[in-house]
Parts: C-alpha cells; structure tokens; sequence
C-alpha cells in the first residue's frame, strides 16, 4: 500500500500528510496564509496609522483602538498560523488559547496599570505648565 495513508482504529492518520481529505490539515492552504497576512498587515496599519498622524484627539480613544487591533490580531495569527481551533489536537489548543487570553489580560491590565502609575507619580512638579521651567 505504498502511497496511502495509514489510520489505527481512532481515526488518526500515519501517512505521510497526504491523506484523510476528512481530516483538518495539519497545515493552512496558501489562501489562509494569504488571508492572514493581510488581515496582520491591516490590524498594523490602522494603529500605526492612528497614532503618526493623531487624527483621533482623545489618546485614550486611540490607545482603546490600538489594544483592541493588538488582541483581534492575536486570534487572527492564532487562527491562520497556528491553526488553533477547539477540534485539534483534542482541546490542547482550546487549552492554550484560555491560558493564552488570561495572560494576555494580565499582560495588558498590568502594563495600563503601570502606565498610569508612572504617569501620576512621575515629575509631579510641572503638571503639564512648562511655562515656570
């Protein structure tokens, strides 16, 4: 049976990745890299661009905008480059991705925490007045 992928009696494939068109592919169709790269390139673009020219003048609007491009962007590379999805690999992935959203959470609740901190507690002194310098 040269050539002909191989299943045990779970299902799972021991072929060499050319068989089980049922099963999800291990790997994404150059359209899905191709969707993905664009979708990336987009989720960059838009917060580049919101923050080089300033057209927003709330920057705590801006900044809103930025973290929300910055989490759509995290599924997107999770979707299309790392192919997660709650079927694969028997939930691992499912696993991985709650792991992966709380500590993105952490990461971005304590970075906004930090930010506001320092901002408060740092140089108190000029209060946004240069004109006493």
């Amino acid at each position: 049976m040269a050539g002909h992928a191989h299943h045990d009696a779970h299902g799972h494939d021991h072929g060499h990745g050319h068989g089980g068109h049922g099963d999800a592919p291990a790997h994404g169709s150059r359209r899905e890299y191709i969707i993905g790269f664009l979708l990336s390139v987009v989720l960059t673009a838009i917060p580049f661009g919101l923050v080089m020219t300033g057209v927003i003048a709330d920057p705590r609007l801006t900044a809103g905008i930025v973290m929300v491009s910055a989490v759509v962007q995290i599924v997107v590379h999770m979707i299309y480059f790392l192919h997660m999805n709650t079927k694969s690999e028997n939930g691992w992935t499912l696993m991985a991705l709650i792991f992966t959203v709380v500590l993105v959470g952490i990461t971005i609740a304590g970075s906004l925490w930090v930010m506001y901190h320092m901002n408060l507690n740092m140089m108190p002194q000029m209060g946004g007045d240069m004109s006493s310098m």
